[in-house]
Formats: structure tokens, C-alpha cells, sequence
């Protein structure tokens, strides 16, 4: 810690360093170290530090010095560096004993620059330049103008000068707290931070009058905390530097600053950047960083015979981004070009590479989704309008197979109607009998109901044919019903065309879900065509078969047979489609809605030839509950 006199010019060493300007800088003509004087050998660098290796001020300085000399030189330079360790040895007898180590040390390698961190090292170097670095250029930085006024420094030793300003911190945290009250000053007991506090009443001497202002002094670190925690809501704290307590007890001001602002009611402002991390919100400060940088373009400069000259460096805010959360206080109160430490990213600054490709993507399927729902609409649409075609198309076909079968209904209808005629007729004649024999006549009464279903049923079947759907209606039944059904109308007309149907049909029910009057287009349609093609056969062979069975565990399987003359094998692939005939005045619409019918319903529907002679149609279709 320093001690000895001029203690307030020693509080501004390395807690009030800035962002240095290295710039062009004027040396004098008697110590001009020209490169062509080191040629040959690396250029030696000596750091003096003023402290030992703990203090964080010293040590992030000399750091940054030392990393920016070897990238300037890719390495090729000699760097030395020596802790004097004057705040706890100040003692003269210290100071020449380290004078005279150092002259030995150095004496077979002389320093070419000498960096001096702090005015205690400044001091050191300047008074015992000729022992230890007779002929070395000396920059230094850490040291305030007026300070180095009074160290009659010679005109050759150069400096980075940190002028510091404690009412700068006071005016960042007037800036987040315009409506504080009070003001609280903290420092240590130790001589550094005795001189702290003097400077500070001098320095806050008009702003204080805005304040209740208290200096808090004198105090053990206990005393402090207790303090802290008791202060009222709208204070601000300026924490200086505690050193040591009042008990003696010594610190790091980093560390001391941490123990109180852990329990602190109101907001703890400091001057030092260190302090950042440790419970303090903000200051006005130089940083060590820059610091280290600036003395470094020093030292080059001076190694490449370049002219320097002393220059000013400038402080900078700095606020620490949690305790500003933590205390309420707005980050947009800041001051301009304020340095925000342990800011949290918003999710759009940490992941703005991922957002940016996830609304891409969504942008992207949005687009494509819009796309497919258009385009489904369209297919629905369509789906629609050609399900619509195709109940017009199977209309059209079933009126044009009642108009074909109407001769064998017509005369499949007068057997009934002339039964139930001659039914009427014989009950007449017996009703005109003295003595009616009324259990023939009930006998007869009950043929004449017979008959009228038997008509009733022929009519309806025709009536089915000629209906016209706007929509499929949806039923479930046996497929088995649809071959008795299909059978019964095409009775008439196979009987006309001497034709023997016949079925063979599955024991068990074989559910299937669709329009019943369109499957049994279907078979009427295969087996009007199927009829047709045996016109060329023998009476006695002439044969259409009927069958249904399962089709493995999930479908059932309906065929129609007959013993024409087949298909011939190139037409097999062709038949199914539109406006294809072999018949003179067919339209070759039959086959083709037949299978448009049987894909409506999942299923499927092709042709073959069979072993024996004549043709084969197969139909698949899906079972509503699968065995």
C-alpha cells in the first residue's frame, strides 16, 4: 500500500487509468535511442512495478504491456520485470538495497526502455536512472499532472498522464438516481485511503450540497457492512478504496468493496473498474487495460527512434449491467458511450443466427403450407366436380342398362300383373256362386298379394336404375346382397338370351361399405357384356357365373365368369378404358365406370381369360371390419 508523503498524488496510481491515445511523441536529442544502436541483439524492455504481483491495477497493466510488446516485435524483444514492493517495505534502507540489486543485476544488460507503472516507480527509476539504466528512455504511466509537477521529472522521462475526477462517478449515479437524498462516502483507515477521503471532500465539495452527505470513516469492516445494510433507499454510496480497516485489519479494495455491497440497501457507485463484478453498479475511470496499451506504444516508439511526447488519457463510464437489475435502475440513464459489463444477450442477439433460420424455415413452410392447403382445396374441388361427372356418367349408364333391359323387364313385370289378373278374374267367377267357397277365395287373395310385391320389386329395382344422385350414399351391407339383387334383374334377360346364371356365394356375410345401387351397376355392367359375348355359343354352354369369397384377411373378392370367346390378350390392358368397344353400337363407357366406380371405393377390377374358354372379371374390395 503506499505511504510517505505526497499521499494524496499517490491515490491517483492505479485506480484512475483510461483509454490511452498512443500518438507520435517527442524525444530529446541526448538520450535519441536510434534502432541501429541495439542492432544486432533483441531490445530489453524493463517493467518496474510498484507493488508485488497482487494488486490487480499493476498486474492487468503490465500484462497488457507485455502481450502488446511481443506482438509488435513477433516475439523478438528481451522483457524484464521487477516488484518493488514499496507499500510494505518503503524504508530507505529497502529502496538502496534494491537500487544496488538491480545495478548489479542489469549491469551486463542494460535496459534499452524502462516502463514505470505508477508515480512510486517513477520516483524509484528517476532518482536511480544512472545505476540501474544509464542510457534507457523512461515512459511512464499512472501518474497525474500535478503529481509529476512535483517529482521535477527531467524533461526526457515521458508520461501517459490520469487526471482524476471523482465527481464524474458521483455524476453517473446522479444520472440513474435523480431523486437520492443522501450521500454516503466510504473509505479505509489506511493512509492511501486517508488521503482518498480528504481529496474526495475537496472534489465533492459543490455536489455534496445538493446531498445529505455523510463520509463514512474510521470503522471496522464489520462496522461497515452493519452500515451499509441500514442506509435509506433513496442514497448513493461512493465507495473509495479501505485498504485497511480500523482495527488494521488490511484488504484488497476489490474485496472489501464486495463485502459491503453484498448487504447494502441502496446503490454502490466506485472509481475503479475492478470494483465491476463485485456489487458495485457504475464509475468514472480509466481502465488498466488501456493503460498497459498506451505505455506499451510508448516504449515502441521510443525503440524505433520515433520522437514521443506526453499525453493525456482519457476516463471512460462503466456500469455493471446485473446491478442494475438488481437496484431497478434504468440502463437507457446511462451516459453516452457508457462501458456495459454482464449484459445479458436478448434471446435475438444470442440466437439471432438460429431465429433467423427458424423464421426462414417457418417462412418456408408457411409458404409451402399455404401452397398444399390451396392446392388441396383445388384437389377437393376437382375430387368434387369428377365425383360429380362420375354419378352423372353412372346415371346415364344405369338409364341406358334399363333402357337395354327394359324388353325382358317389361315382360318379367307381365307375369305378375297377368297372374294378379287372372287371380282377380277366377274370385269374380267364384263370388258370383250361390255359395262362394271362401277358403279358395282367400288362397286367392293371398296370390294376388304375392304377385303385386313381385311386381312392386321389379319396380323399384328399376326405379334404383333410373334414380339420379347428386352425392355417393354411404351404406354397409353384404356383398352377397349385391349378387342376389343383380341376379334377380338380369333373370329376364338372361332367360331371353338363353343364358344360365348362377352363383356361388361365401357362407359367411362379407361387409363392405359403399353406394349399393352403384356396385350393382358394376355387375350389371360386366354381365350384360358377359352375356353378349356368348350369343355365339351353343345353347347348353352358355353360362355366367357369379361368385364371392374372402381375399385374404382384410378384402373380398367377387368374380364373374362367363364361356364366350374371351378377350383377345392384347386388349386385356385396354378394355377399362374409355370409349374402347368391340360392340357395333356400344359406347365404351360400360367398362370404364365400372372401374371408376370400383376405385370410388378402394378397391380394384381387372380381366382375364379363362382356362377353359371365355372370360373373367375380378373384382377386390376392402372388408368394413377386417377378420
Amino acid at each position: 500500500m503506499p505511504r510517505g508523503s505526497d499521499i494524496r498524488s499517490r491515490r491517483r496510481i492505479w485506480y484512475a487509468l483510461g483509454l490511452l491515445l498512443a500518438s507520435a511523441l517527442v524525444l530529446f536529442p541526448d538520450r535519441n535511442l536510434a534502432a541501429a544502436e541495439i542492432a544486432g541483439r533483441s531490445a530489453r524492455v524493463l517493467i518496474l512495478y510498484p507493488y508485488d504481483e497482487r494488486l490487480p491495477a499493476t498486474s492487468i497493466a503490465g500484462e497488457t504491456a507485455r502481450t502488446r510488446l511481443l506482438e509488435a516485435n513477433s516475439g523478438k524483444i528481451d522483457l524484464f520485470s521487477e516488484f518493488l514492493d514499496l507499500s510494505r517495505f518503503p524504508e530507505d534502507v529497502h529502496v538502496g538495497r534494491m537500487v544496488r540489486y538491480l545495478a548489479e543485476k542489469y549491469s551486463d544488460h542494460r535496459p534499452d526502455v524502462v516502463i514505470a507503472l505508477g508515480e512510486p516507480s517513477t520516483r524509484f527509476i528517476v532518482d536511480h536512472r544512472e545505476a540501474i539504466a544509464p542510457d534507457a528512455k523512461i515512459v511512464f504511466v499512472g501518474v497525474e499532472r500535478d503529481s509529476a509537477a512535483k517529482l521535477n521529472l527531467p524533461a526526457d522521462v515521458i508520461g501517459a498522464f490520469s487526471d482524476f475526477d471523482i465527481a464524474k462517478t458521483l455524476e453517473l449515479a446522479r444520472s440513474l438516481q435523480p431523486a437520492a437524498k443522501h450521500l454516503f462516502v466510504v473509505g479505509g483507515s489506511a493512509s492511501f485511503d486517508r488521503s482518498w477521503l480528504a481529496s474526495a471532500r475537496t472534489d465533492l465539495a459543490a455536489a455534496a450540497k445538493d446531498y445529505n452527505t455523510t463520509y463514512l470513516e474510521g470503522l471496522t469492516i464489520d462496522e461497515f457492512v452493519d452500515r451499509a445494510s441500514r442506509l435509506p433507499a433513496d442514497s448513493i454510496v461512493l465507495f473509495l478504496t479501505i485498504f485497511a480497516d480500523s482495527t488494521g485489519r488490511n484488504f484488497l479494495p476489490k474485496d472489501a468493496v464486495g463485502l459491503v455491497a453484498a448487504k447494502a440497501s441502496a446503490p454502490i457507485y466506485g472509481p475503479y473498474d475492478t470494483y465491476i463484478g463485485h456489487g458495485v453498479v457504475g464509475g468514472n475511470a480509466a481502465t488498466f487495460e488501456s493503460m498497459g496499451t498506451a505505455v506499451a506504444g510508448l516504449a515502441l516508439d521510443a525503440l524505433a527512434g520515433k520522437p514521443i511526447a506526453d499525453v493525456d488519457v482519457p476516463y471512460t463510464f462503466f456500469a455493471d449491467a446485473r446491478q442494475l437489475k438488481r437496484w431497478g435502475l434504468s440502463e437507457s440513464a446511462l451516459p453516452p458511450g457508457t462501458a456495459l459489463s454482464f449484459k445479458e444477450p436478448s434471446i435475438w442477439e444470442e440466437y439471432w443466427p438460429l431465429i433467423t433460420g427458424v423464421l426462414v424455415v417457418v417462412a418456408l413452410q408457411a409458404i409451402i403450407i399455404t401452397g398444399l392447403l390451396v392446392e388441396r382445396r383445388r384437389r377437393r374441388a376437382a375430387e368434387s366436380e369428377s365425383r360429380l361427372r362420375l354419378l352423372e356418367l353412372v346415371h346415364l349408364n344405369q338409364s341406358a342398362t334399363a333402357g337395354a333391359l327394359s324388353a325382358s323387364i317389361a315382360h318379367e313385370l307381365n307375369q305378375p300383373l297377368g297372374a294378379i289378373l287372372s287371380n282377380a278374374e277366377a274370385a269374380e267367377a267364384i263370388l258370383r256362386r250361390p255359395a262362394p267357397d271362401l277358403d279358395l277365395i282367400q288362397q286367392i287373395l293371398v296370390d294376388i298379394r304375392n304377385d303385386d310385391e313381385r311386381a312392386g320389386n321389379i319396380i323399384r329395382r328399376l326405379r334404383g336404375l333410373l334414380k339420379k344422385r347428386n352425392a355417393i350414399d354411404w351404406q354397409e351391407f353384404d356383398l352377397n346382397e349385391v349378387v342376389d339383387s343383380a341376379i334377380t334383374i338380369l333373370h329376364a334377360e338372361a332367360a331371353k338370351k338363353r343364358v344360365a346364371v348362377s352363383a356361388e356365394q361365401s357362407k359367411r356375410r362379407l361387409p363392405v361399405r359403399a353406394d349399393m345401387v352403384h356396385l350393382q351397376q358394376v355387375v350389371l355392367n360386366v354381365a350384360t357384356n358377359a352375356m353378349d359375348a356368348m350369343v355365339d355359343a351353343a345353347t347348353g354352354d352358355r353360362k355366367l357365373v357369379l361368385q364371392t369369397a374372402l381375399h385374404g384377411e382384410t378384402k373380398v373378392e367377387m368374380s364373374i365368369s362367363d364361356t364366350g370367346r374371351g378377350i383377345p390378350k392384347e386388349r386385356l390392358d385396354s378394355i377399362f378404358d374409355a370409349f374402347y368397344t368391340t360392340k357395333p353400337n356400344g359406347t365404351g363407357l360400360g367398362l370404364s365406370i365400372a372401374r371408376a366406380i370400383v376405385e370410388t371405393y378402394g378397391g380394384k377390377i381387372w380381366a382375364d381369360n379363362r382356362a377353359g374358354g371365355g372370360a373373367v372379371f375380378r373384382i377386390i374390395l376392402p372388408l368394413v371390419q377386417p377378420i
